[in-house]
């Protein structure tokens, strides 16, 4: 009787081992390469921003994961200097969701790609003109709701992950009740994360 509990124990101890191995929370921090494409974009250029948040990972089988996440992302354009504004940006601040299917083609080494609804948190629009400086942060004219669809690749080493990836922006980000134009977010992010299995 002892001994078949010690079996049945030490099974249960492996099972939910094995288990954690296929569950993960990834912090992850970087930065985003942006720009918004479209109407009335041709001033637009990139700029740099900052993107942070957390992914949980699930292992379904060899070699396929599912990752889902919140990330707090820094895009928008920055504005070439045309003569009548200088130093000028668009900061676009979004929490978006991405959730995407992992393949893993060699050890460490996935490609990746999914769909990622975002929410828009936050706008600064600042720029000089005329040498007078200008800032605007209201979010009037503009959607609060963005999808995007992510693609990239990740390689990890040791627990930590190098993830590079491009959001393709499919939503027109201006409230077509203020304008005609259609413009649309594109944005390049690298981050590195740091996986915690569970």
């Amino acid at each position: 009787m002892k001994k078949l509990l010690m079996i049945a124990v030490a099974a249960f101890m492996v099972t939910i081992n094995a288990n954690a191995q296929q569950m993960f929370l990834k912090p992850m921090v970087g930065g985003t390469l942006a720009t918004i494409t479209g109407d009335g974009t041709d001033d637009a250029k990139m700029k740099l921003g900052l993107a942070a948040g957390a992914e949980f990972g699930y292992y379904v089988m060899e070699p396929l994961a599912i990752t889902a996440g919140a990330l707090v992302s820094m895009q928008g354009a920055g504005m070439k200097d045309n003569g009548d504004i200088t130093d000028g940006s668009e900061t676009l601040t979004y929490l978006n969701i991405p959730v995407m299917a992992n393949y893993y083609v060699a050890p460490g080494l996935a490609l990746k790609a999914g769909v990622q609804p975002g929410f828009l948190l936050s706008r600064k629009n600042k720029y000089t003109r005329n040498g007078h400086e200008h800032e605007n942060t209201d979010k009037d004219g503009l959607k609060s709701f963005d999808f995007s669809i992510p693609l990239g690749i990740s390689y990890e080493i040791s627990d930590f992950v190098i993830d590079a990836r491009y959001n393709l922006g499919l939503s027109n980000i201006i409230d077509v009740e203020h304008s005609d134009y259609s413009q649309k977010n594109s944005v390049i992010m690298l981050t590195l994360g740091y996986k915690i299995p569970f």
